[in-house]
């Protein structure tokens, strides 16, 4: 009661302010360990995700940074979240494109592509967390050879996969862990 009376009535007053204060600074900070607590915790998921194909890890590690803007530290700026977000959804593009070109580049077929894809969900299904990279590859081997290519043209299909898989999460390993960065860097 005695917060809402005026100074001259309750002497005490000055000191019940500064509690307050103190109150609302502990929920601030609360919040703000709370906001870096999820952060944390989407930005390696999210550099896990640049492994695993069913998370897309650079909009988790973009997303962390975001909720760390939210906290009273406020550390980044317009600019910065912005080109941040481009070469977000730059990359996504390219993890669509990149492992498509490997293959096509390396003289694969559609049938090799569908190999490619059908050999990523199988291996991570079954033979994870090395199908990641075998299934892709298993996949493109099995696509030509069903596409009627020779055993040699199947392999370079294959290896096509490979490279394109390799290229794409390198790309967006390289993105998170610059945000992983960033993130860790005005945490700190």
């Amino acid at each position: 009661m005695c917060i809402f009376l005026s100074a001259a009535v309750c002497p005490g007053m000055h000191f019940t302010w500064k509690f307050i204060y103190h109150i609302v600074d502990l929920e601030t900070m609360a919040l703000d360990i709370t906001l870096i607590i999820l952060g944390g915790i989407l930005m390696i998921a999210g550099t896990i995700g640049c492994l695993l194909p069913i998370i897309p890890g650079p909009p988790l590690c973009y997303a962390s940074l975001i909720i760390l803007q939210l906290s009273s530290k406020q550390p980044f700026s317009s600019k910065f979240l912005i080109a941040y977000a481009v070469l977000t959804g730059v990359v996504l593009l390219l993890d669509y494109v990149i492992p498509v070109y490997g293959t096509k580049r390396f003289k694969g077929s559609k049938y090799g592509i569908w190999g490619s894809t059908i050999g990523m969900v199988l291996g991570l299904i079954f033979l994870f967390p090395i199908g990641i990279i075998l299934g892709p590859v298993i996949g493109a081997f099995s696509g030509e050879i069903i596409g009627g290519r020779t055993r040699d043209q199947a392999f370079k299909s294959a290896l096509g996969s490979l490279l394109g898989f390799l290229a794409g999460a390198s790309i967006k390993f390289v993105l998170c862990i610059s945000m992983a960065y960033q993130f860790i860097l005005n945490v700190l």
